[in-house]
């Protein structure tokens, strides 16, 4: 997908255009067959005039099965056009706080259940956890809170009182940033001194200097580590060291997340939430900074599709941490 300009996608409102970019971004050496593999399948045609038969339809010459290049990807089954499919995949990875369902809805002209189900299929590509190796250099960790209700109590005065901000039923997020590098987020069950523990090993190398608040579920965690640098943020201390031990960069992080939420999607359940933390860490380790643009990050995104299947009826939540 040369070059970022939105008007330059002609494949967008050509579907057989859209076919040949899908099958030139998935096949670049020429098209396989993604039921056994056979690398001379050939291309079906209508034979005669005034027949149809199904556009971008191949047939293997070795197992004799017949596919599309939707085959074995996150577009399998999906009666929406592939030229939306490929809009849908540039707005996505483009737009920095995310894009709501009703918006694909809108803008795209489909029912907005195919539009939700079809955001979730993207997001659902963008998930990383079984690719990421162990992270290291300098490692951010923190946690945050998403959701939840407001909590406000009146005493008789009618004056408000309570913490509006209480983390009781809100959806603890656990997110760790290799600054200049890779982040991820997901959410966790509880946090816990045990489950930071292990999630900080089994996810970042012992050899990595690690940067935490002085929580003391890091504390004894941390002496793990090649070194632990820790900021007293309830002392208002938020950077030290000449500015190298600081949880800013996680922090930031972390607000795209939020900025989404509040913002577009205004509501995320806790069923889904993982899929919302795909989407955002996604983008993040896509971002320009990475040296990836626009339309290389909307190529990443379908070449990361490859093998992924999200029915309609799959359980939404995963395992929590």
């Amino acid at each position: 997908m040369a070059g970022s300009n939105l008007t330059k996608f002609t494949a967008f409102a050509n579907e057989d255009q859209a076919i040949a970019l899908l099958e030139s971004i998935r096949w670049p050496n020429g098209a396989a067959c993604p039921h056994c593999g056979g690398c001379d399948p050939y291309r079906i045609v209508a034979r005669k005039i005034g027949t149809r038969t199904r556009k971008g339809l191949w047939k293997c010459s070795q197992c004799r099965k017949q596919f599309t290049v939707k085959v074995g990807t996150i577009f399998e089954q999906s009666h929406i056009p592939v030229s939306k499919w490929l809009m849908a995949i540039h707005l996505l990875t483009a737009s920095k706080k995310g894009m709501s369902a009703h918006q694909f809805h809108r803008m795209l002209g489909i029912t907005y259940r195919a539009a939700w189900f079809m955001a979730h299929r993207l997001r659902h590509a963008m998930a990383q956890d079984d690719v990421l190796s162990k992270l290291t250099g300098v490692i951010e960790a923190d946690e945050t809170y998403v959701g939840g209700k407001r909590w406000t109590r009146w005493n008789k005065q009618g004056e408000r009182r309570g913490n509006p901000s209480r983390r009781a039923d809100k959806i603890p997020v656990f997110g760790l940033v290799q600054r200049n590098g890779q982040a991820t987020m997901f959410p966790v069950e509880r946090v816990t001194a045990e489950n930071m523990r292990r999630i900080l090993t089994e996810r970042v190398d012992l050899g990595a200097t690690l940067m935490t608040d002085e929580s003391n579920i890091y504390t004894k965690t941390g002496r793990k580590f090649g070194k632990h640098g820790v900021v007293k943020h309830a002392a208002n201390e938020y950077v030290k060291d000449g500015g190298f031990t600081h949880t800013n960069t996680v922090e930031g992080f972390f607000s795209l997340l939020k900025r989404g939420i509040m913002g577009t999607f205004h509501h995320v359940s806790k069923g889904h939430l993982h899929r919302y933390c795909d989407e955002f860490s996604f983008r993040y380790n896509n971002r320009i900074a990475a040296g990836v643009d626009d339309a290389q990050r909307a190529k990443n995104l379908i070449l990361a599709g490859e093998g992924k299947r999200l029915t309609f009826k799959q359980p939404s939540s995963a395992s929590a941490a």
